[in-house]
């Protein structure tokens, strides 16, 4: 008789704990005082760091790059940088 009751017990008190701990989560949502904009206290501007000069790049126009590709991925796997150029 007390084998049958024991797993019934078991989930019941497993019940019971998980109600417990979501119970405190539900009432902090009561608690909550919106903040507004006026209220917080103004926050000193930061300097943004100078960018370093960018490469113009390859100097090679798409189509200039397209038939390079197609050159040098002629024969090798589709994957990577010779994806869509292989044959």
């Amino acid at each position: 008789m007390h084998t049958r009751l024991l797993p019934l017990m078991l989930v019941n008190v497993g019940f019971g704990l998980c109600l417990l701990a979501l119970s405190p989560a539900s009432g902090a949502a009561d608690n909550f005082t919106a903040v507004s904009a006026a209220d917080k206290p103004a926050k000193a501007k930061k300097s943004k760091a100078p960018k370093p000069p960018s490469s113009p790049g390859s100097g090679e126009s798409k189509a200039e790059r397209d038939k390079r590709l197609l050159r040098e991925c002629r024969g090798k796997a589709n994957a990577g940088a010779c994806e869509g150029f292989a044959s």
